[in-house]
């Protein structure tokens, strides 16, 4: 399916009964003689009709992988190397590890050192660290040993165990949560850069120049939104993946890529902030019809993750109005016979602002006819 609400095109016939039908159709137009479907002339036509297939297939994908709105893997990087943009690499997690020690004694924890979970994956130090006699313990930014999400989302004290040892050091532990991890960047986010990268060409300013470097901060940004609340104010709000609100880590990055000297306007003042959360609840009562009695189980566990794919819409995009009446079409298109929703009820947001779900309470109303 094309990208950026592009129509579909297609450069070449694939369809087997259709290419079949017109070999046919001229062998019958010159020949003058109708071939039956047993003819054996037919079941020759039939045997390259495949191969046909295939190499239209292959010219018609070919074809695609030169427009922005189709290209893929290596093709799109290759479309990015007309204005210069690159793909963003994955980037690994990062905690603040606290080293304990039973010894106050100076040392050094060496760069490289690791601890982790106890499940395979190992966070690393990036740097030496000095530690001065009398310090009970020190606090070390330590980063995944592997690029992606998969180091995310560790809780305070889950990384607990040390790898390499070293004197007097007593215990060991997370203090933050582990965050910051991102995947190689999407296709769908890639190409969307690549469309906006003609706007960095200006050096007056424009909305689009500063959304592009924005997202080229971190492939964990999901969305951007450019204001100017007064003159010479430039007010730039990310959002990250899953409608995650960024930390000060990525508000840096983003403040870092968007003032540079080569792409802010000497008088601009540029101000990163994350976006306003406009908190909203969810509350419910959904029916199934009796004579959907027999998969009501089905339809119970389609109705919650309709639920929670609607939470995770509702918040994936700045400025997206908070609308009930999505949220009713989702949970009925996963069985629901009928449902009212007796909050949220529509609200405007402004493009500064994410709608987050708070309390989330959904009942079930029973069976019932009609």
């Amino acid at each position: 399916m094309a990208r950026f609400n592009l129509p579909d095109i297609s450069f070449a016939q694939k369809s087997p009964q259709q290419i079949e039908a017109d070999i046919v159709a001229r062998f019958e137009n010159i020949t003058g003689i109708k071939l039956a479907p047993a003819d054996p002339r037919r079941k020759f036509f039939q045997a390259i009709v495949y191969l046909l297939a295939q190499q239209r297939s292959l010219i018609d994908y070919s074809a695609k992988m030169n427009l922005l709105s189709y290209a893929e893997k290596s093709y799109l990087d290759h479309l990015g190397a007309f204005t210069d943009t690159k793909r963003l690499s994955a980037q690994p997690a990062t905690t603040t590890v606290r080293f304990h020690f039973s010894v106050t004694q100076p040392q050094t924890i060496p760069t490289g050192t690791r601890v982790t979970a106890g499940d395979g994956l190992f966070f690393a130090t990036k740097q030496p660290v000095e530690v001065q006699a009398g310090q009970t313990h020190i606090d070390v930014e330590v980063e995944c040993t592997e690029a992606g999400t998969k180091g995310n989302d560790y809780l305070p004290g889950q990384i607990n165990q040390l790898v390499d040892p070293l004197p007097w050091v007593q215990s060991v532990e997370n203090i933050t949560i582990s965050e910051g991890g991102a995947d190689k960047e999407s296709d769908d986010a890639y190409a969307e850069r690549i469309r906006q990268a003609p706007e960095s060409f200006s050096v007056a300013g424009p909305e689009g120049a500063y959304e592009f470097l924005a997202r080229s901060a971190s492939p964990l940004i999901a969305d951007v939104k450019v204001l100017s609340p007064s003159p010479a104010v430039v007010e730039i709000r990310p959002l990250l993946q899953n409608g995650g609100i960024p930390d000060q880590d990525i508000i840096d990055k983003v403040l870092a890529a968007c003032s540079a000297r080569d792409a802010r306007p000497l008088t601009d003042f540029v101000q990163v902030l994350a976006p306003e959360i406009v908190s909203y609840d969810i509350d419910l009562t959904y029916w199934i019809s009796t004579k959907d009695s027999s998969v009501a189980t089905a339809i119970h566990t389609r109705v919650h993750q309709a639920i929670e794919e609607y939470k995770l819409w509702q918040k994936s995009k700045l400025g997206r109005a908070i609308d009930p009446s999505e949220l009713t079409a989702r949970v009925k298109n996963a069985g629901a016979k009928r449902v009212e929703v007796a909050s949220p009820v529509y609200q405007a947001v402004d493009v500064h602002q994410v709608a987050v779900e708070n309390l989330v309470t959904v009942t079930y109303g029973g069976l019932e006819d009609g």
